[in-house]
This record gives structure tokens, C-alpha cells and sequence, in this order.
């Protein structure tokens, strides 16, 4: 009995049926195309759209990457800055505790609002030790502030200089806080004698009362309400 022959492989025919589905393919309508054109072109279109997709999940995970990047650099910074404070907590106790005490001796310079009349006497008293002589002392409007009140007085003295000078040294060194404002010295007259005249403004300060508090908190408090 014969045995049945397997029929052999031409490559060449194989090859040339290949190429004969390359040759002649219409760019404009791809439907056209034989089989094998039709999937590598589908190959390449999909390796295109995962290629497109690769890169732009990258792309935004590497803006990620950077935008932890800088938010850990924020953090180091800001670890920084707490440990810094931390370490040197004790030595801010103290140095607030050191400024509490030069606050609470500077409100101690400032007059209550009973004790103001008598500081409106030593300043008095001052020009007059100095032999000079008030041709005005006029207490103006009392300004109030956040947390002092300041009183304005028009001052005008005359005598020689010097008093003068040894005067504005004397109301330097007052137990209370006085500032001598707007300085102006000129000669009374021309006749050679050295008698000066001095206009100034001294302002004092007192520190408020409670009534005072509640008032300037409360008109503080109108105040914000009309901007909102």
C-alpha cells in the first residue's frame, strides 16, 4: 500500500503572497487592506494608544513626585523651625517672663487717672525750682489709645537757657513718663537781656481705667461690625 506524501512548504511562495498584500494599499481607506495589513496596523495603533497612555501616567506621576518633593521640603523646614523652638523653650520662658516684668515696670511709670493732677504739679513745680516763668499751661483733650490714654499740654515758658535746659532734664527724670514735643526757643525780645521764650507741647500718659476698657473694647468691637 502506498503511503501518502506531505506536501512541502515553498517559502518563496509564501513570501511572494506576503508582499502581494503590502503592494498597492490605499492610505485613504484602510478597510480595503488585506488581512495581514489590517492587523499590523491595528498592532501599531494599539501600541501607539498604550505608549500615549504610558506616558502621560508617568507624566502625571512624576508631577506628584515633584509636588511631594516640595511638600516634604516644607515639612523639613517646618520640623526645623518647631525643633529650634523647641530646644530653646526654656530660654523663651524666660525672656517673656523678662519682658512681662519691663511691661509691668513700664506701667508703672504711668500715672492713674486720680494721680494726674499731681503729676500736672510737678511739672509746675519743675519750671518753677528752674526759676521760669508760665506764661501758658493749657491741658489739652486726653487722647485715648488701645491701652494708655495721653494728655497734651500746651506749655510756653520764658527765662535764660540754661534753666531751661536744667527744666527739660528735670521733666526727663519725673517718676512719670513726660515728653517735651515740638521745641521751639526764641528770644523775648531784642534788647541783649537772654531772656527766651519756649514753646512746646509735654505729653504725659496714664494707663486706662476699667470703665476706659470696656469702652475702647466695645467701640473696637462697633468698629469691625460696620466694616463687616
Amino acid at each position: 500500500m502506498a503511503s501518502k506524501r506531505t506536501p512541502k512548504l515553498d517559502f518563496s511562495q509564501v513570501q511572494d503572497k506576503l508582499q502581494r498584500q503590502f503592494s498597492n494599499l490605499d492610505p485613504k481607506d484602510p478597510s480595503l487592506w488585506p488581512i495581514l495589513p489590517k492587523i499590523l496596523l491595528c498592532l501599531v495603533i494599539a501600541a501607539a494608544v498604550v505608549g500615549i497612555g504610558w506616558y502621560m501616567w508617568l507624566q502625571d506621576a512624576e508631577d506628584q513626585l515633584q509636588a511631594e518633593q516640595a511638600r516634604e521640603l516644607t515639612l523639613r523646614d517646618d520640623y526645623t523651625k518647631k525643633l529650634t523652638k523647641a530646644i530653646s523653650l526654656e530660654q523663651l520662658k524666660k525672656q517673656r517672663e523678662q519682658v512681662q516684668q519691663y511691661v509691668t515696670q513700664l506701667e508703672k511709670q504711668l500715672p492713674s487717672k486720680a494721680e494726674m493732677s499731681a503729676l500736672l504739679s510737678d511739672i509746675n513745680q519743675a519750671g518753677l525750682g528752674r526759676s521760669l516763668q508760665f506764661e501758658t499751661f493749657r491741658p489739652g483733650q486726653v487722647v485715648l489709645k488701645d491701652y494708655y490714654a495721653e494728655l497734651p499740654i500746651t506749655v510756653r515758658v520764658t527765662g535764660k537757657y540754661p534753666d531751661m535746659g536744667a527744666f527739660a532734664a528735670d521733666i526727663a527724670n519725673l517718676s512719670r513718663i513726660v515728653t517735651l514735643n515740638n521745641l521751639a526757643i526764641n528770644p523775648v525780645s531784642k534788647d541783649g537781656s537772654g531772656v527766651l521764650a519756649m514753646d512746646a507741647i509735654a505729653k504725659t500718659f496714664r494707663y486706662l481705667d476699667q470703665d476706659e476698657i470696656a469702652e475702647q473694647k466695645k467701640a473696637a468691637d462697633a468698629a469691625r461690625k460696620k466694616k463687616r
